[in-house]
């Protein structure tokens, strides 16, 4: 293992000229590979005159089942999730590592990422102006995923003998399912889920979030880093270390500074754009109306739509693959429930929120000015819109693309770390020597163009949503117990607040 660590130095200190026709070779090698991956997980049937990908299917209908059965908890849990962020019930004698919000934080920076400014994008292209409204339904049904997935993750978390804890689908899946007199199969996809997260940690969670920040970088200072990917990937990567080599307390530390600053920070230049176009607002929200239930214009009508919209959401919170309640898992509770609690607001900040900016941000901006992007799409399109209205406008959101990037890769990071440790244990040595391998991929990632590795990291996270769901269908009866005697505790009183408001 060191000596794939100090391979993988060499080639990032190589200099760049090096990798002419490096990624050119990778790409050739295994795009077959990500091909037929991404045929496999990403597999289409036809409903209703639309092509529907199985797994976005799969997710969409546990989101609905878990709203039905726990009694819609995204709504009247709403309130109490807010109390448990600000403190209110927070025990400082409780086992675990960081507070609710800090855990919220994390799980936020690792959802809120380039796809919340490019992917929107995409969804309205593809999907038109009624994606946004599934977009919003998916988010909201979202919410009572992550709530389950996440109370289990702290109630089937280890606790470390040096007051650290491992939690996530990888520790609920081989326990749920052994104490169901099924230890072999929990055991098989908990390992499962534990290689699909470190792959899609060093993938999707990592060299796709530094590339885009370098080519972000690149684009907003006119090509100035041209040829030095390599120099503003070390940057990178050290500044990533800096972070990370301190495990989910320093994460935390971090996160909880730079969410709340980079999410504000965004939807003010957002909102700054869709009151610029305030006179295009009522048809703008028309639009979306209109679309959600006509679809015109999109392949599929209202049904194509909607899929879209829920793709895009999924693919932005992540409810249901599982990756977030590892970060929950370290919260300092001794209720499961309390960060169940907790991990609703995420979907809602990062998809009913954010997404939905988003979408209005071009929606009012292709209401004001028709065929404002010409051929841009992705990123390229928010940043059009935001041109718009003030011409320098795509510098504060490069900035917040950025910011984005960053938060996603420190969050994953600690996802990839807990998949690794599960597989190799959790001695010091090899947890830094994850983190070395993980900054690496930093540098790699603004220095190359892996396409195929990045699909099959992409699909990786995609298929282990399946175990995960899977499982959480299984155990969501100890979940619905866990929250109906909860309930009862904080009812009776029982459970008493800790900060005096």
């Amino acid at each position: 293992m060191t000596r794939l660590v100090l391979a993988l130095m060499v080639l990032i200190l190589t200099p760049h000229i090096a990798f002419a026709g490096f990624d050119e070779a990778i790409n050739a090698a295994t795009a077959p590979i990500a091909s037929a991956i991404g045929a496999f997980v990403f597999f289409k049937i036809p409903l209703f005159g639309a092509q529907v990908p199985v797994v976005v299917l799969w997710l969409v209908v546990g989101a609905v089942f878990f709203t039905f059965r726990m009694g819609f908890v995204n709504i009247w849990g709403f309130k109490h999730a807010i109390q448990l962020v600000r403190g209110d019930y927070a025990n400082p004698d409780d086992a675990g590592e960081v507070s609710h919000f800090q855990a919220l934080a994390t799980a936020v920076s690792g959802t809120v990422g380039i796809g919340n400014i490019g992917g929107v994008a995409v969804a309205v292209t593809v999907g038109g102006p009624g994606a946004t409204f599934w977009l919003i339904m998916a988010g909201f049904l979202g919410m009572s995923t992550k709530f389950v997935e996440c109370t289990l993750g702290v109630k089937y978390r280890n606790e470390n003998p040096d007051g650290s804890v491992s939690g996530g689908p990888m520790y609920y899946l081989s326990k749920g399912f052994s104490e169901r007199g099924m230890a072999g199969f929990g055991k098989f996809v908990g390992t499962f889920y534990a290689i699909g997260i470190f792959i899609g940690a060093l993938g999707i969670g990592n060299m796709f979030q530094s590339n885009q920040a370098y080519v972000q970088l690149n684009n907003v200072t006119g090509g100035m880093f041209d040829g030095l990917g390599w120099l503003v990937g070390l940057v990178m990567a050290a500044i990533v270390f800096a972070v990370i080599i301190g495990g989910i307390k320093s994460i935390a530390r971090v996160t909880e500074k730079i969410v709340p600053f980079m999410a504000i920070f965004y939807c003010v230049c957002a909102l700054i754009v869709i009151f610029m176009n305030s006179a295009a607002i009522p048809e703008a929200i028309s639009n979306v109306f209109t679309g959600a239930f006509t679809g015109e214009g999109v392949a599929g009508g209202a049904l194509g739509a909607m899929i879209i919209g829920f793709q895009r959401a999924v693919f932005s919170n992540e409810a249901g693959i599982g990756s977030a309640s590892i970060a929950h898992a370290a919260v300092r509770t001794n209720e499961p429930v309390t960060e169940g609690m907790v991990s609703l607001l995420e979907p809602f900040i990062d998809t009913i929120v954010i997404c939905t900016i988003t979408a209005m941000v071009i929606g009012t901006t292709a209401v004001a000015y028709p065929g404002f992007a010409g051929d841009a799409t992705g990123i390229a399109m928010t940043s059009a819109a935001f041109q718009t209205q003030i011409s320098w406008f795509p510098i504060p959101l490069a900035f917040a693309g950025m910011l984005f990037a960053f938060s996603t890769m420190i969050s994953w990071s600690y996802y990839g770390l807990k998949g690794w440790t599960y597989l190799f244990g959790e001695s010091l040595q090899g947890q830094t020597i994850y983190k070395l391998i993980f900054c690496a991929f930093v540098t790699l990632g603004c220095m190359v163009q892996l396409g195929p590795i990045l699909d099959i990291s992409d699909a990786l996270v995609f298929l282990i949503c399946v175990p995960n769901i899977l499982g959480l269908y299984i155990l969501a009866p100890i979940v619905k117990r866990e929250l109906d005697a909860y309930m009862s505790k904080i009812n009776s009183g029982e459970i008493k607040k800790f900060k005096n408001v």
